[in-house]
């Protein structure tokens, strides 16, 4: 890794207990060498136990934040997580086309707290049309892929749908394997490469963005996509081993777990 620290762009909600959202993506980004600038899309009501609401920012002052980031700092990879309303993706969709050299990493989320919200179909709808065909990468796991792809019914074919909206590479997570989870690296050739990793019990919700995260910071760092997939998802493995149980719900991955050695 270069011994220069890269900024990074996190654009994604605000969770309070700290287990995901900007805090968590600092955390990444930090314990990786990048400096963490941070644009709130969203602001959750929820605890290690659950999420139990969120209010999306308004679209306007998501452009702001976005643009006073980017006018001002070498930003070297953008990881995009939660934005909460279809406004905010037209309103990064308008930010990302003044940028198209900058890297940018997707872990999609229509729904957070409100697993059956009405608003998440538009949302999933307008994330792939718009933002995908910006992103370098996408991260979904197996629920969300299959949102996103409303046509398919397998998931290559559902891999295959979302990368010709645009994207380059899709990393879709999660994929039950007995004792283990396979995570499988798409790009437009197809399937390059499978993941296997252990089962480890459930930390807290973020972890797919902590993965998304380490994507970016990687590439910020200058590795290939294969060796930012492969080391980012040994770092969000080991913080998940190493998750601390500090409120009443479920723990929260230390993604310092690196410090105690």
């Amino acid at each position: 890794m270069d011994t220069h620290q890269p900024v990074v762009l996190t654009i994604t909600h605000h969770d309070p207990s700290g287990s995901a959202g900007i805090t968590a993506d600092t955390e990444t980004a930090v314990s990786l060498g990048c400096h963490c600038t941070s644009v709130v899309s969203a602001i959750s009501v929820g605890d290690t136990g659950e999420l139990i609401g969120v209010a999306p920012v308004d679209d306007t002052l998501l452009v702001e934040q976005t643009r006073a980031v980017l006018e001002d700092m070498p930003v070297a990879a953008i990881k995009v997580g939660y934005l909460g309303s279809v406004e905010n993706v037209r309103a990064l969709h308008s930010v990302l086309r003044d940028y198209p050299n900058i890297p940018v990493i997707i872990d999609p989320d229509a729904t957070l707290a409100d697993k059956d919200s009405l608003l998440a179909p538009p949302l999933w709808e307008a994330m792939t049309s718009l933002l995908l065909p910006h992103a370098t990468m996408a991260c979904p796991n197996r629920r969300e892929a299959c949102a996103m792809a409303v046509e398919a019914d397998v998931l290559d074919a559902m891999a295959q749908e979302l990368l010709e909206s645009g994207c380059n590479y899709l990393l879709v997570t999660g994929v039950p394997r007995e004792q283990q989870l396979e995570n499988r690296l798409y790009d437009e050739r197809g399937l390059i490469r499978q993941f296997h990793w252990e089962r480890l019990p459930p930390a807290a919700y973020g972890t797919c963005g902590t993965l998304a995260t380490a994507i970016a910071c990687h590439i910020a760092h200058g590795l290939t996509i294969i060796e930012a997939v492969t080391r980012s998802q040994q770092f969000t493995w080991s913080a998940i081993a190493d998750s601390r149980r500090l409120g009443m719900g479920r723990p929260i991955p230390n993604r310092f777990f690196w410090s105690k050695r």
